[in-house]
């Protein structure tokens, strides 16, 4: 159905989209994020996957699953064996299997077939997901298929696709790595959570991915792409402690993808101001010298711990809902002020906060 020949020639594909694993390094981790979004519903899943120390024989390799459902519900799977785990290398796909009921080696399968050789596990490109998964308890399963047709990667729509953090993100200079693979696009299929089944058509759908060797001190992370004002829309705005050749250093981004117009705010053309609560408050502001955007974003739901990679392995260091509310403000700068441009709001925008704890809000 979708082989590599279309990943390679998928016109929105970006810089990184491919597994970044030299197959030498050792510590090394790689994650995945996608999240499709139910408007109508009030309903968000998000499936996350990560492989540790894929050269295996270490302490911590192999693969976990985790995946949020209706309600901030939670499910997680471990897959253990990193030999059950594939990836493209120029292009987004991979898998990982906990079960097969063949011999089959892994790879992608197509969509038909893949139930005939694998019991657990999933695959993913940037056009195809799917999969099948048990919790611990083994009492409740998730099941899922759908297309995804991108919209905006992350960049303007008819140019090139730009790296999310810069230039410098082709080499090991800061860790993470982070890649936004598609900022924003639509999901057609079905997801089936604890035996009810979700058919969506042309549902918001959103990718990154992040790998490295070490994961921020602490960070915070805002993404949305269901607003109630418009379906052309699609917010990630994130601000970190990550780890510099010689220090951590304390950054901020904002991308805006609306009406195919991007809306970039970085640290080399824009300055930052927020204000983050341990949980519960995000206010983020960015200006440049055209534009300026304002991001304020609250979650009455207490979130929920979620797993990212650390030396000890896989452990709970951050919080996160799909239920958060969220304002959006991006204003046009001109001679005489401000000029609105655009105020959005919606009710299913993923929040996180992860790290280090902090006691009191974390000021920039």
């Amino acid at each position: 159905m979708f082989g590599l020949s279309d990943q390679k020639l998928h016109p929105l594909q970006t810089p990184h989209s491919g597994y970044q694993w030299d197959n030498r390094r050792v510590g090394f981790f790689e994650g995945w994020y996608f999240r499709v979004t139910l408007p109508e519903a009030g309903v968000t899943f998000a499936f996350m996957y990560s492989i540790q120390d894929p050269i295996g024989g270490q302490v911590h390799s192999g693969g976990l699953a985790q995946v949020l459902g209706p309600g901030d519900g939670y499910t997680w799977r471990s897959l253990p064996n990193p030999q059950l785990f594939w990836a493209w290398s120029a292009g987004l796909g991979l898998g990982h299997w906990r079960q097969a009921l063949t011999q089959q080696v892994p790879q992608w399968l197509p969509p038909n077939q893949f139930g005939d050789h694998i019991s657990e596990g999933y695959q993913a490109t940037s056009r195809w997901h799917q999969g099948c998964l048990q919790d611990p308890t083994g009492q409740n399963t998730v099941t899922w298929q759908y297309q995804t047709e991108p919209v905006y990667g992350w960049g303007q729509p008819q140019q090139p696709q730009q790296a999310t953090a810069g230039w410098l993100s082709n080499w090991s200079i800061f860790e993470p790595g982070w890649q936004v693979l598609m900022a924003h696009g639509y999901a057609t299929g079905w997801i089936e959570w604890q035996r009810k089944r979700y058919h969506f058509t042309r549902a918001p759908a959103y990718c990154e991915k992040n790998w490295g060797r070490s994961f921020p001190q602490r960070w915070f992370w805002l993404q949305c792409n269901a607003f109630n004002q418009t379906d052309d829309l699609s917010l990630t705005a994130v601000g970190t402690d990550r780890q510099g050749p010689y220090s951590p250093s304390q950054i901020a981004l904002i991308g805006v993808h609306h009406q195919n117009q991007f809306y970039e705010f970085v640290p080399w053309n824009a300055t930052f101001t927020w204000q983050v609560d341990a949980w519960g408050d995000w206010y983020l502001r960015a200006d440049r010298f055209n534009y300026r955007v304002e991001l304020k974003a609250r979650a009455h739901r207490p979130g929920v711990p979620l797993r990212t990679p650390a030396q000890e392995g896989m452990v709970y260091r951050c919080r996160h809902t799909t239920q958060g509310q969220i304002r959006l403000n991006l204003w046009y700068r001109q001679r005489g002020g401000l000029i609105l441009l655009l105020r959005a709001t919606s009710h299913q925008a993923a929040l996180e906060v992860g790290g280090d704890p902090w006691s009191g809000p974390w000021c920039s």
